[in-house]
């Protein structure tokens, strides 16, 4: 219906154009036909009897004055007629090009787009660049340990550009987010950064993807489909042993130490077999397909089954992660516990005398907001030093408890402990600061695993967070990078719940949920590919 009514719309004009100028033309005949009548009249007038000379001169002086003045009027008013139908043309047309909406007359100042829609559109920007950042480097590392570093540079250097134009857009949209800038311009402009950084993001992407195509000759010959399944499935037989391993290893993880230690790998063990299975059905799919000559179906079962594999090693990656930093901060403990007492013995022998103003500066990477979540939690965030010193002697006692207790949670009690003492002298240093170190690092990276292995349900909050808490671990704002982190998870966790899945989906149903593969297509769709928005589901039976 709307192609038939832009298809109307040129005739219509023409048509108003024909009138106009048959108007014109109509006017103008007129107005030269009574310029030229009385001439015409003159010399088509019968013959005048002759008279006397007197009389013919003194009757012909007054005829001749009246003729010309007729003869005058006459054409005026044919010119002001043209005249009139001219202006009335002009009219009509000016008041139909203000008023009509066809393309080529569009006003001269389009409608800004409404807040809520610019703000969609700069989540969605962020959730497909960060998607394909994610998917590119999970293809890259497949054709990387094929080819080595030196042959895919260029697809090296293009995911860093893109991961940096993604981390610029996530830190614009998290000031966004805290309301900077306030003038409405001027946000309207920042949400037109996200978008353009994101889109920048894309076409880094976009513009290899074809050049890693060609190096990896799927499609193009048997040779190297067939290298690439081997590089695959030799990654999918170690994941394999490492799964098994894995199983053991939380389960030893589970017996030694509370409970809250294994809860943020809770299911891992599980998805990663489920991924595993998936991935092997792919392979073989590819292997078959290869064989009989169907180069574009074994392209497709292949990039499904190296996703599929990837996510496995992420999962896998993430018990041995954690098992790893969880014996690390048990050592740490007791030097943690050592280095806290010195630190609240030379606060107290420096402490302020009651009513003097305290001088100790806020921790440089926290700001109001943590010391609001700190404060709802019931530390003494603000307040007078000895409310602080018995905050941390209490801390410190209640760790001291857990380890002669029996189980407990080693990455938990260094956070609890590095938090009171910054709390009380603002500063991390030492076996305090190694021991806020490797808890933030331990959040970031369970909420990086979390977010990478659920991305086809995580939105763009979590995403931003998760960035953020990137940015703020490598500026070394250890305590801000854990609590942010956290948030992350959470927001993360919250999402997988409204997608309705608890994070344990089988089968296809799990490899959308991963975003191994698009969901698309009832079957799942295609699995997503090396690109930006334009080349990443180029992938299809």
């Amino acid at each position: 219906m709307t192609s038939s009514l832009f298809r109307g719309r040129p005739r219509r004009a023409t048509a108003h154009i024909r009138v106009r100028v048959a108007h014109t033309v109509l006017g103008a005949l007129v107005g030269a036909g009574w310029l030229v009548l009385p001439v015409m009249t003159v010399d088509t007038h019968a013959p005048v009897p002759v008279g006397p000379a007197g009389a013919v001169a003194s009757a012909a002086a007054p005829q001749q004055t009246g003729t010309s003045t007729a003869d005058l009027v006459l054409p005026l008013i044919a010119g002001v007629a043209a005249v009139a139908l001219a202006g009335y043309g002009w009219l009509r047309r000016t008041r139909r090009t203000r008023t009509r909406t066809t393309p080529g007359s569009l006003p001269a100042h389009p409608p800004v787009p409404a807040p809520a829609a610019s703000e969609r559109q700069a989540r969605t920007a962020l959730r497909l660049a960060d998607d394909c950042v994610r998917t590119s480097r999970e293809e890259l590392s497949f054709v990387r340990e094929r080819f080595g570093e030196q042959r895919t540079e260029p697809f090296t250097h293009a995911l860093r550009a893109a991961g940096t134009e993604l981390s610029a857009a996530f830190a614009v949209w998290r000031r966004y987010e805290e309301g900077v800038p306030e003038e409405a311009g001027a946000r309207r402009q920042a949400l037109v950064g996200v978008i353009g950084r994101c889109a920048e993001a894309g076409r880094r992407l976009d513009a290899e993807a074809e050049a890693l195509d060609r190096l990896r000759g799927l499609t193009a010959d048997e040779e190297g489909m067939r290298a690439a399944l081997e590089v695959a499935e030799e990654r999918f037989r170690e994941l394999a042993a490492r799964t098994m391993t894995a199983q053991r290893t939380l389960a030893a993880l589970r017996e030694r130490y509370a409970r809250s230690v294994a809860g943020s790998v809770t299911g891992y063990v599980e998805q990663a077999k489920d991924r595993l299975v998936f991935a092997g059905a792919r392979l073989n799919e590819a292997r078959q397909a290869a064989d009989v000559g169907e180069t574009r179906r074994a392209a497709w079962q292949l990039r499904a089954g190296e996703g599929a594999v990837a996510q496995a090693g992420v999962l896998v990656g993430g018990v041995e992660r954690l098992a790893a930093q969880v014996r690390e901060a048990a050592g740490l403990v007791p030097a943690t516990l050592t280095g806290a007492e010195a630190e609240l013995a030379a606060a107290r022998r420096t402490s302020p005398t009651p009513g003097e103003p305290e001088a100790r500066p806020a921790p440089a990477d926290e700001g109001p907001a943590v010391v609001r979540r700190e404060t709802e939690r019931g530390s003494p965030a603000l307040g007078e030093p000895a409310a602080r010193s018995a905050h941390v002697d209490g801390v410190l006692a209640v760790v001291r408890e857990e380890l002669t207790g029996g189980a407990y949670d080693p990455l938990d009690a260094l956070r609890r402990i590095t938090r009171a003492v910054e709390r009380l002298t603002g500063v991390r240093s030492g076996v305090l600061g190694a021991a806020a170190l490797l808890v933030a690092r331990s959040s970031v990276a369970g909420a990086e695993e979390f977010v990478g292995v659920h991305r086809g349900a995580v939105g763009a909050e979590a995403r931003a967070r998760l960035a953020e808490a990137v940015r703020e671990l490598g500026a070394g704002n250890t305590g801000c990078a854990d609590v942010v982190a956290g948030e992350a998870r959470r927001l993360a966790d919250r999402d997988v719940r409204a997608h309705g899945s608890e994070g344990d989906a089988t089968g296809p149903a799990g490899a959308v949920l991963g975003g191994i593969l698009l969901g698309e297509d009832p079957d799942g769709g295609p699995p997503p590919a090396f690109g930006g928005p334009q080349s990443r589901s180029r992938l299809h039976r």
